[in-house]
């Protein structure tokens, strides 16, 4: 596979479970409280189908539920309020851009400590060096760039009620 191009989906691959190491500190007990998070599934996936059917497999594999969805197209303005905190980071035009090139899928995930898990899931925001560190992560398998990394995820409890709350109240489809 060459660097940045996603491999293929097979019939196999969308219906393989695979397994992924979560750490003891991000592991469940039934007795955890449930708390929620906001996962993107950004433009670039939502072009192939098949790809976020695989991708929605592996979060139902990870017994996380998806407790709302919503696809949007955001605006720049819509892009540009989400994002506002990186407004003077350099790659802010290019994330705007990119968060505008197409539909994107949001999901509201629920599950003991589901922000890190979902966290741990994707891997960190850089592809290359998740396909060398962390190969098995979402980010390695599907992720472009830095900025078109495929995924987003609420990094606090707080961005995770301020992210849900935009996406899902104010936003119309």
């Amino acid at each position: 596979m060459v660097l940045g191009q996603r491999p293929a989906v097979t019939t196999a691959m969308r219906h393989a479970r695979r397994s992924y190491v979560i750490p003891a500190s991000a592991q469940t007990s039934d007795d955890s409280p449930d708390e929620a998070t906001l996962a993107i599934l950004k433009p670039d996936l939502l072009a192939n189908p098949f790809t976020v059917a695989s991708i929605l497999d592996e979060i139902h594999s990870h017994n996380i539920t998806i407790s709302r969805r919503k696809q949007v197209h955001w605006t720049w303005a819509q892009a540009g309020e989400f994002y506002s905190e990186h407004r003077e980071r350099f790659f802010y035009q290019r994330l705007l851009g990119y968060m505008t090139s197409g539909p994107i899928l949001a999901l509201e995930l629920r599950a003991p400590q589901v922000i890190a898990r979902w966290r741990q899931l994707i891997g960190s925001t850089h592809p290359a060096r998740m396909r060398i560190n962390n190969p098995t992560c979402l980010r390695a398998k599907w992720g472009l760039t830095d900025t078109r990394n495929s995924f987003h995820g609420s990094d606090s409890s707080e961005s995770a009620a301020r992210e849900i709350a935009f996406v899902f109240s104010s936003l119309k489809t």
